[in-house]
């Protein structure tokens, strides 16, 4: 109990550093460009982002999970993080230098060839994050938990100030002051590119606050070491890949595969927009998994660790009920989070609540490929459920529209939870308490359907209270949930 609140520990305070700014940018952002973008502007502005989270994967190619894996094992972590942050830093140079020589053919490729600015702010925003990832996971792997949320908080505020100031601020005041200096330094052209324009800001900052830590007082490179570390991570990209394209192909398909009639990027800004309110679960997830990679290593030897990482796992699906109850129960307050002309979307919520917990509980499966140098199967794993991904949205968008995206992503990752489980066991035996979890996982699901199948009228709001209270006391009666909340002092 005392491991897994370290371990609670550390995924609050990592969640300063990913849940806080996300917050931010659920409680700001979302709502805000919702209600300053037109529903095509922010359809454009999600699909851009998709096509990011993909490139920044293959920036960084597994280097990440290689730097934990090699630190361990080699005598000088220090070399293993120089040699990386050096792979890092030539094919990040590489990348920016092989767009700005294709920049109008790679924007006309995409559909955007009348904004090829556009396309190089993304390139920027894409090589300062690949170029710091490293860093952030050399923090990471030294317990600088406090420092990794501190930069990463500084980035979106910068963000947010600078979207804020150019979206709000001068179109505000340019109206009534339409004389202002503020004039010669904001055009309505630009449009959604101040947004991008801000992002690569924060960006900046998150460099400048990052290079103490970056380079230390002298690199090493050891370019035996990176074909190792190369070795060991390529079928890490091919499951880092598997899970951007999961995440973000449906909003590329969309505006492909949907008629023009339909306006297709009406179509994804109304989809993008209702699937930024299931994000609460995705930050869960996120700043779980910042915590859990590093815990997983350290506390892989240990002769209890199988049953320690069975708690984990328990534990991890018991807040995620809560979460998904949480989002469910309360949707009707939860909604105003993003602007009216986005809510038509809102039926995809629970559908990608629970795709983001399945999503969860794959991170935690998949330690036993980590952990065993078996990372081929992880490709395996998320190639599978690229194509399911990839198939169901091809195949159903032109018939259901984004609602197919929705099933998509639940069943690209329930196909990938049981892969993973049943390969897992075979290789990693884990006592996973799969029928306590399924339980309560049940009771979840009955309550949340009970709640949308009854008309309670005017009293929906206090009865669904009582029911979420009711799903906790449930579950804190029969396991130590307060116990793991009790983190004060635990965390390292």
């Amino acid at each position: 109990m005392k491991k897994i609140r370290q371990l609670a520990g550390q995924t609050v305070v990592y969640g300063m550093g990913t849940m806080v700014p996300r917050l931010l940018n659920y409680l700001l952002l979302t709502p805000f460009y919702t209600r300053v973008f037109e529903r095509n502007e922010y359809g454009m502005f999600s699909e851009l982002y998709s096509y990011t989270a993909i490139l920044l994967v293959l920036l960084t190619y597994g280097m990440e999970t290689a730097f934990f894996r090699f630190s361990i094992s080699e005598k000088n972590p220090e070399k293993v993080y120089g040699t990386a942050l050096i792979s890092l830093l030539t094919t990040s140079l590489l990348f920016v230098i092989t767009v700005l020589i294709f920049l109008t053919p790679i924007s006309n490729v995409i559909r955007y060839g009348n904004r090829p600015d556009y396309v190089l702010y993304l390139t920027l925003i894409i090589v300062f994050d690949a170029v710091t990832a490293i860093s952030f996971a050399k923090l990471r792997y030294n317990n600088k938990a406090l420092k990794f949320a501190v930069i990463k908080i500084s980035n979106i505020i910068v963000t947010i100030g600078i979207v804020m100031f150019f979206l709000w601020f001068c179109p505000m005041f340019l109206q009534k002051y339409p004389e202002s200096i503020i004039g010669k330094i904001y055009s309505p052209q630009i449009g959604i590119g101040y947004a991008f324009i801000a992002n690569l800001a924060g960006c900046i900052i998150q460099l400048l606050l990052l290079l103490p830590e970056m380079f230390p007082v002298k690199i090493k490179f050891d370019g035996q070491l990176l074909f190792r570390m190369l070795l060991y991570s390529w079928p890490l990209v091919i499951v880092g890949l598997g899970g951007a394209i999961n995440e973000n192909a449906d909003k590329i398909l969309l505006k492909y595969l949907l008629p023009n009639g339909q306006n297709p990027l009406i179509q994804v800004g109304i989809y993008a927009a209702s699937y930024k309110v299931a994000v609460l679960m995705l930050i869960f997830v996120q700043m779980f998994r910042y915590a859990a990679e590093p815990f997983y290593f350290v506390n892989a030897k240990d002769q209890e660790s199988a049953e320690l990482f069975a708690e984990v796992m328990k534990y991890f699906v018991i807040f995620g009920l809560f979460i998904f109850l949480g989002v469910m129960l309360f949707m009707d307050v939860i909604k105003y989070f993003i602007g009216v002309d986005f809510r038509s979307g809102l039926q995809i919520v629970p559908i990608i609540l629970i795709s983001y917990l399945f999503f969860g509980i794959i991170s935690n499966l998949s330690i036993w490929y980590k952990l065993e140098n078996k990372t081929l199967y992880g490709a395996c794993i998320t190639a599978m459920g690229a194509t399911i991904t990839i198939a169901v949205n091809v195949s159903l968008i032109p018939i259901m529209g984004y609602m197919a995206s929705a099933w998509a992503t639940l069943a690209c990752y329930t196909g990938m939870m049981f892969i993973s489980y049943f390969w897992g066991q075979r290789h990693f035996k884990i006592n996973y308490n799969v029928k306590k979890m399924a339980i309560y996982f049940t009771i979840a699901m009955g309550i949340y359907f009970g709640s949308i199948k009854i008309d309670f009228g005017n009293g929906k709001f206090l009865i669904n209270l009582i029911l979420f209270a009711a799903f906790v006391v449930i579950v804190s009666s029969r396991e130590n949930v307060c116990g793991i909340l009790r983190i004060k002092g635990n965390t390292p």
